[in-house]
C-alpha cells in the first residue's frame, strides 16, 4: 500500500524551511517558526517600499551636491529642467553627476540658459 502524506506535514516542512537560520526555537518549533516567518514577510514587504524611498533621497542628495558646486540650488535646477522640457529622471541625473561631472555641467548650463 502507498503511503499517504499529510498536507499539514507539508505545510510544517515549508514553514520550517523558510525559518531556517533563525535563532533558537524559531527555526525548530512550528508555532514559533510560523510567527517568525509571518513577521519576516511583513518586514520584507515594508523594506521593499523603504528601499525606493531611500534611493530617491540618495539621488536627490547627489544632484544637490553637484548643483551647489555649480552655484545653484536643487529646487531651481529641477524647475529649470522642467521648463526646458529636459526629461531626465533623478536616478540618471545622479549617475551622470557622479560619473561624468563635465557632462553634468553641460546639462546644467542647458537648463539654466
Amino acid at each position: 500500500m502507498t503511503r499517504v502524506k499529510s498536507p499539514a506535514q507539508r505545510k510544517h516542512r515549508k514553514i520550517l524551511k523558510l525559518a531556517k537560520g533563525y535563532r533558537m526555537t524559531r527555526s525548530k518549533h512550528f508555532r514559533s517558526a510560523m510567527e517568525a516567518v509571518l513577521h519576516a514577510g511583513e518586514y520584507a514587504f515594508a523594506g521593499r517600499k523603504l528601499k525606493k524611498r531611500d534611493f530617491r533621497r540618495l539621488w536627490i542628495i547627489r544632484i544637490n551636491a553637484a548643483v551647489r558646486s555649480l552655484g545653484s540650488k536643487y529646487s531651481s535646477f529641477i524647475r529649470a529642467l522642467k521648463e526646458k522640457k529636459i526629461e531626465l529622471d533623478r536616478k540618471i541625473l545622479a549617475k551622470i553627476a557622479v560619473e561624468h561631472p563635465d557632462f553634468f555641467k553641460k546639462i546644467f548650463s542647458k537648463a539654466s540658459s
